[in-house]
């Protein structure tokens, strides 16, 4: 099975075998417009389909900011652009849709929110029972991990690839697999079947930057 995240007008239909990159953004942006020739450069390292803003704990204001930077570059090259937590700005600001944690608002809710076409996707740590719940729900990917450790946030809970393969086999809905994934470990796990590598640090931390490390993530999903 396969998946893509695509904007809210193609639909969220799966329509591609291969898994793709999932790009989350910097846990912090210190410089925007420095960031956003970055960014673009990055997205055009390669095939990306869909980017994650994830800025915890910043002002609304600030926030806006950053979407109004960002989300452009990404659109205007055909990358789906989803907002973490926060469905209501995701509605407010044109975003594609929204990631929700088991601790931010529930599929339901944000769903009403951001509406029925744009993409709602769900952290499901390393259960089977949420990952059942979001799918059943309606939600358009579900997510697993940490498979890794990772500096970009601070991981609770660890997943193993078993349940990649366990979810592909059962579910038409997207995985995505996330935590501490590299160039050099995401093999196992488009072997185990995700639909999508969620990488922070493995790109922008990529000691050629990070739109080597797009190209070379490119590379090894063309390989797999």
């Amino acid at each position: 099975m396969g998946g893509n995240i695509v904007t809210p007008a193609e639909g969220c239909a799966k329509i591609s075998a291969a898994c793709r990159l999932y790009l989350i953004t910097p846990p912090r942006i210190d410089d925007l417009p420095a960031f956003t020739k970055t960014f673009a450069a990055a997205l055009d390292g390669g095939d990306v389909a869909c980017v994650q803003l994830r800025l915890k704990d910043l002002p609304d204001d600030a926030l806006c900011r950053t979407i109004d930077f960002l989300r452009p570059e990404a659109q205007r090259r055909g990358v789906a652009f989803l907002l973490n937590d926060r469905p209501d700005l995701a509605f407010e600001t044109g975003c594609d849709g929204v990631h929700v944690g088991q601790q931010d608002t529930p599929y339901r809710e944000a769903r009403k929110i951001v509406g029925p076409n744009a993409i709602v996707g769900v952290t499901c740590h390393n259960s089977r029972h949420l990952a059942m719940e979001a799918g059943e729900a309606g939600a358009d990917y579900v997510a697993f991990g940490a498979f890794y450790p990772t500096t970009t946030k601070q991981a609770q809970f660890t997943a193993d690839p078993e349940i990649l393969a366990w979810w592909s086999e059962l579910m038409e809905v997207p995985c995505v697999a996330i935590g501490g994934i590299t160039v050099h470990n995401a093999r196992p796990l488009i072997e185990a079947g995700a639909d999508f590598l969620a990488v922070a640090g493995g790109v922008w931390d990529h000691p050629d930057g990070p739109a080597t490390a797009v190209a070379e993530f490119n590379h090894l999903l063309a390989g797999a």
